[in-house]
């Protein structure tokens, strides 16, 4: 039995706080799960949005420092850790190498949508200005299972490609298969059991960020920002742990 880190969408950008994934990087050391996973949009991309282009709020944006937001973030994520294997490389002990997982989300997939309207930009622009170098990259909306854990950024409607809506027991039932996804800034989660006594657990979890999005209003930022722990991994069942901004800040923040 393992367990699986899972990290929903960071959507890193120019000017927006990352103490949080350094205190993420701590807990990590401190509980060493074997497989991180990491949902999508971690990168936010907002030089290459379609959705607001040539409004006043686009101004200023710029591909470079949408990578550089995007490095800054992960370097803070990876650091402690970082810092840990040299301190045990010192000591001659046995480092912390989790296996690494990260599904494309929708973000990152701007840079492919640029480069399809902009034939001219290939080769300039692409996914290996991502800071993604140490972890295992899979394609936007190509499922990665994992222990019989099914991840990916979104669970896609095979008819037209869009995102299933509804509530995570909704999509459980779609999928007949224990998944975790983000995308969707809420906490979804639920449990099925067949006839036969065959449990699935669905869960949907998409925002580990600590800034407010303009587009969703006064009401729509009031949602759930943090993490999940699935603890003892086995064909698909798994007992979640529910980690919020809040316990990682109480726990690894400055007093």
């Amino acid at each position: 039995m393992t367990t699986h880190l899972f990290i929903p969408d960071v959507q890193a950008k120019e000017g927006t706080p990352t103490e949080h994934l350094d205190w993420l990087g701590q807990y990590i050391v401190d509980t060493q799960p074997d497989v991180l996973i990491c949902a999508g949009d971690f990168a936010d991309m907002p030089s290459l949005s379609s959705y607001d282009k040539g409004k006043k709020s686009f101004e200023g944006r710029r591909y470079k420092k949408d990578i550089e937001a995007a490095k800054i973030a992960m370097d803070m994520l990876l650091d402690p850790i970082r810092k840990h294997n040299e301190h045990m490389q010192k000591m001659k002990q046995k480092q912390y190498r989790p296996r690494k997982v990260l599904t494309l989300g929708n973000h990152e997939e701007r840079i492919e949508r640029a480069v399809e309207c902009q034939a001219e930009l290939e080769g300039i622009l692409g996914y290996h200005d991502l800071p993604y170098e140490d972890w295992e990259v899979h394609d936007f909306l190509k499922p990665v299972v994992i222990d019989g854990v099914l991840y990916v950024h979104y669970l896609a409607n095979p008819m037209n490609g869009k995102p299933y809506i509804g509530r995570a027991l909704n999509q459980l039932d779609k999928v007949q298969n224990s998944f975790c996804v983000g995308h969707k800034q809420t906490l979804d989660h639920a449990t099925y059991f067949s006839p036969l006594g065959k449990q699935t657990i669905g869960i949907v979890a998409g925002a580990f960020y600590m800034h407010d999005e303009k587009y969703k209003g006064y009401q729509g930022n009031a949602h759930w920002r943090g993490v999940v722990v699935l603890n003892d991994v086995r064909e698909g069942v798994f007992s979640p742990m529910f980690l919020d901004i809040e316990y990682l800040r109480r726990r690894y923040g400055t007093p």
